[in-house]
């Protein structure tokens, strides 16, 4: 098995092998990662960390075109395609329920947003989509910090820019998200 940079390589190439040793590699990391996103997940139809994984595993495994940067950048991507995952089946099972009686709830200021129902995932979906609009970099942050749970110092070094920088895109991004929940519960 060679280097996560020559499975990395490997894999953009097509070589199956490459992309299988890579996901061999990071696995338990991925697995982490999973449980990370999973902790707070209601426990109806839930997720398990291990088909959290090998869903993101199918969708990545063809990612050819993608011009990999090194391990966190892999990351980076897996923690997008994880987020996607988890949105998604937080509309299945909302669509199942097609609705009935839901009600939106504030996400928790700490550090880190905690996700305590499928609603809270379509709410920080969404708002992710109208940060986008207004402040790319910041949705990324916010993206990369929760649902990657990448450091502050990875998420500078994955975007290319200063730590200071990301800290503040954080704080101003958790307090936009923070004023976009409470309007809505106003309404």
């Amino acid at each position: 098995m060679g280097s996560v940079t020559d499975n990395l390589i490997g894999s953009q190439r097509g070589e199956n092998r490459a992309a299988d040793a890579l996901f061999s590699a990071m696995y338990d990391d991925f697995q982490r990662m999973a449980s990370r996103f999973l902790t707070n997940e209601p426990s109806r139809e839930r997720l398990t960390s291990s088909s959290l994984v090998h869903e993101a595993y199918v969708r990545m495994v063809d990612q050819r075109r993608v011009d990999w940067q090194g391990r966190t950048h892999f990351f980076a991507i897996g923690a997008r395609v994880m987020r996607r995952i988890l949105v998604d089946h937080a509309r299945r099972v909302q669509a199942a329920k097609r609705g009935g009686g839901w009600a939106r709830t504030p996400l928790n200021d700490s550090i880190t947003i905690q996700i305590e129902q499928d609603e809270d995932v379509l709410a920080l979906d969404g708002l992710l989509d109208q940060l986008k609009v207004l402040d790319p970099r910041q949705a990324n942050v916010v993206e990369l910090r929760f649902f990657g749970g990448l450091t502050m110092k990875e998420i500078s070094a994955e975007l290319g820019i200063g730590l200071r920088t990301v800290e503040k895109d954080w704080a101003m991004a958790r307090a936009w998200l923070r004023r976009e929940l409470e309007r809505e519960l106003e309404s």
